[in-house]
This record gives C-alpha cells, sequence and structure tokens, in this order.
C-alpha cells in the first residue's frame, strides 16, 4: 500500500507538469484568436478627409486672404500666382474663364515661379488652339458669306442674260416684221407710182389736146336725104 501511494504522488506531478505545459502552448493561439476577432478599424474612416487644391483656393479668395501676384491672359485661359500672407504659401492656378483647372500649392518662391511660367505656356498653347479656331470659324464664315454672294450674282446675272435673250428676240421679232412691212409698202409705192405715172402721161396728153388750136373737131354725122313722096296710082 505504502508503495503504491509513493508510486501515484509522481504520477500526479508528471500530469499536473503536462496539463500546465498544454496551457501555456494554447495560449498563444488564444491570444491571436482574440486578436482575430478584434475589429480592424477602416482606414478610410480613420483618416481625415483631405481638402483639394481647388477648394482650398477658392475658400481663400472668398475670405479675402491672398494677394494676387502675377496673372497673364492669353484668350480665355490664364494663369495667376497667389500668395497667402498668414501661412507663407505660394498657390498657382490655371484656368479658364472663372473654371480652375489646375491649382498647385507650395511654400517655394521658386517652384511657385517655375509653375506659374509653364501654366502661362500652357496658356498660350490652350489659346493659339482657341485663336486658330476663331479664325477657321471667322475663314469658314466668310467663305459661306462669299459663296451666297456669288450665288446671288449668278443668279441675277443669269436673269439678267435671259430678260435680255427675251428683249432681243422682241427686238428682231419687231425688226422682221418691220422689214416686211417695208417691204410691202416699197411694193405698194412701186404699184402707186406706176400708176401716178399713168394718170400724169393721161393729164400731159389731155392738156396738150387742149392747148392745139388746131384741134379739130369731130366730123358730125351726115344728114340723110328726104324720102320721095310715093307715087298715086289711083285713077
Amino acid at each position: 500500500m505504502r508503495q503504491n501511494s509513493g508510486e501515484a504522488a509522481p504520477n500526479r506531478r508528471t500530469l499536473a507538469g503536462a496539463l500546465a505545459l498544454a496551457m501555456i502552448l494554447s495560449a498563444p493561439s488564444a491570444f491571436a484568436a482574440r486578436a482575430d476577432r478584434t475589429p480592424t478599424p477602416d482606414p478610410a474612416q480613420a483618416a481625415p478627409v483631405a481638402r483639394s487644391s481647388v477648394d482650398e483656393l477658392r475658400q481663400l479668395m472668398d475670405a479675402q486672404q491672398l494677394s494676387e501676384l502675377r496673372t497673364t491672359y492669353n484668350g480665355n485661359y490664364g494663369a495667376s500666382l497667389l500668395f497667402n500672407p498668414s501661412t507663407l504659401n505660394y498657390y498657382v492656378a490655371l484656368f479658364q474663364d472663372k473654371n480652375f483647372w489646375r491649382v498647385i500649392k507650395t511654400d517655394s518662391v521658386e517652384n511657385a515661379e517655375h509653375v506659374y511660367r509653364s501654366f502661362v505656356q500652357q496658356t498660350e498653347q490652350l489659346a493659339q488652339v482657341n485663336i486658330d479656331s476663331i479664325r477657321l470659324e471667322a475663314g469658314k464664315r466668310y467663305t459661306e458669306r462669299l459663296v451666297a454672294f456669288n450665288e446671288q450674282r449668278l443668279q441675277t446675272l443669269q436673269t439678267q442674260l435671259e430678260q435680255e435673250r427675251a428683249q432681243s428676240m422682241q427686238v428682231s421679232t419687231a425688226l422682221e416684221q418691220a422689214q416686211q412691212q417695208a417691204v410691202s409698202l416699197s411694193t405698194d409705192l412701186q404699184s402707186s407710182n406706176s400708176q401716178l405715172d399713168s394718170l400724169q402721161q393721161r393729164v400731159q396728153m389731155l392738156q396738150l389736146q387742149q392747148g392745139d388750136p388746131e384741134l379739130s373737131l369731130p366730123k358730125p354725122a351726115p344728114a340723110q336725104a328726104p324720102e320721095a313722096p310715093a307715087a298715086d296710082t289711083t285713077y
């Protein structure tokens, strides 16, 4: 019995040590599981929302906190160099009309000047495209007006030519009729001249007959002899 009790004690100590070792080994996995169950924060929710440089520039301009150092316009495009005295920051903006395309914020005056010159060159290039478009559009409209003017002029000339042709036909017809009438009048004149010559000849003959003193009168008709009385045969 004593031997059994002495052997049981070391066995219990061995079992307790094994259990303790198992608990120690299982502890990291438990911590890991707990860590896995811990919710991971969303970076988008944790990070502050950054304002765009365009919005920042608009807010500063509305608050009249900026000083305009340089501005260059090319057409309806422009570049501006602005300065914030309270923060010593520079803002370089590229815009069209009132719409900002790009805004660069910097605290270096050299960098600000370099960006400003670059934006000025871009405004020249953009404006050149716009200028070319304006010139091409103006040339197109001028050409369209010139074409319309020439078409109208051509139509007017065609109308005038048709009128002149019609008038020429009328003149030719009238001239032909006049020539025919002249021929008819010439024929009538020749006939009248012939009649006139004939009448004049007869008149001259009559005048000659009237002026001739030896003009013999027509001989009288011979007188008929009286008939002899019939013989009386009565006894």
